[in-house]
């Protein structure tokens, strides 16, 4: 009995042994299980992190690369389009630099000459603004107005077969006259220069291609120059002497500083106080009326501008001479005038 009671004891603590053993190893499993938990948990937090912060490190790479990228291509863009606006943009060139010390307060607006014609034998009249600017440069459109004196000028552009007719009819009436002409007249018409020059008319420039003066002007001075001076050396190439320093400007187009280049090159411009529309070979006034015209409007002192193309001149300027003689007048030359 009393061997049966210790055994049963023994069983018991064996027991209670294993059971307290166990509540050990169970709560350091736990606690294990917890810590490893917690570290799992918080490596995992680091990882996040981490991968977060590389994530951000990259992302903000990539923006600082998409950034650097785009300043660059706007760069490129921005020096392009410079660049296009540099090739595009028109530069001033020294030829266009018309506004020098000298000529900066000169006008450059195109202007048509014009006169208003009279029938009572007084002079044309043309506005004060514009006889102030030709009187400073040069210009002319009257000669002496106190003498009954004519001045006979003949625009020749191009040849109409009229000018040899012309020619014969002054040398009859021992009349000179001036004969304006371009340089594509002066190459086409040899012989009709010549004879000019040698029965003592004045060959006088009217340019190389008959421009508007005011619009070559703005062209540049030398551009401006090579008008007039192309025309001078296509005359003394063909004569062997030197062009009159008289100008016609083409359709009568002017400015103040084509006025003002052309007194440069010592020339004196040369309008018109008498001229009617005698310039186109297909509209020819009649008889009558031409002459009608010419001698309601004659006057002192009138620098006639006539066209050599004209049939009409051409057929009344024999019996219009031979009339304006009667009356008085003489006819005079260019070189008259100062």
């Amino acid at each position: 009995m009393k061997r049966k009671t210790i055994t049963l004891s023994i069983c018991i603590m064996s027991v209670l042994i294993l059971y307290a053993f166990g509540g050990f190893f169970n709560k350091k499993s736990n606690t294990f299980n917890k810590e490893t938990s917690v570290s799992i948990t918080s490596s995992d937090k680091n990882l996040d992190k981490n991968k977060d912060s590389q994530n951000n490190k990259e992302k903000s790479s990539l923006e600082d690369k998409e950034k650097v990228t785009h300043d660059k291509a706007k760069t490129e863009v921005e020096e392009k389009k410079s660049n296009d606006e540099s090739k595009t943009k028109i530069q001033p060139s020294k030829d266009n630099n018309i506004k020098s010390s000298n000529n900066a307060s000169l006008e450059t607006k195109e202007r048509d000459w014009f006169f208003v014609p009279k029938k009572d034998g007084t002079p044309s009249g043309a506005p004060g603004d514009v006889l102030s600017i030709i009187n400073k440069h040069s210009g002319y459109y009257l000669g002496d107005t106190s003498k009954k004196v004519i001045y006979l000028t003949f625009d020749e552009g191009y040849e109409n077969g009229y000018t040899s007719k012309i020619l014969d009819v002054l040398k009859a009436n021992d009349i000179k006259a001036a004969f304006f002409v371009v340089v594509p007249y002066i190459n086409s018409n040899k012989d009709l220069i010549k004879r000019m020059v040698n029965e003592g008319h004045l060959v006088c420039n009217h340019s190389n291609h008959h421009p508007s003066m005011a619009q070559t002007a703005l062209k540049g001075k030398d551009t401006f120059d090579k008008e007039l001076l192309d025309t001078e050396k296509a005359f003394e190439d063909l004569t062997g002497k030197k062009m009159p320093k008289y100008f016609r400007p083409p359709m009568g187009k002017y400015s103040e500083l084509s006025l003002k280049y052309t007194k440069d090159l010592g020339y004196k411009t040369i309008f018109w106080s008498f001229a009617y529309n005698d310039w186109d070979p297909n509209k020819q006034p009649n008889h009558e009326y031409a002459k009608r015209i010419i001698k309601e409007r004659t006057h002192n002192g009138g620098i006639f501008l006539l066209h050599a193309v004209s049939k009409t001149n051409t057929e009344i300027l024999d019996e219009i001479i031979k009339d304006l003689k009667s009356q008085g007048y003489r006819f005079g030359t260019l070189d008259e005038l100062s």
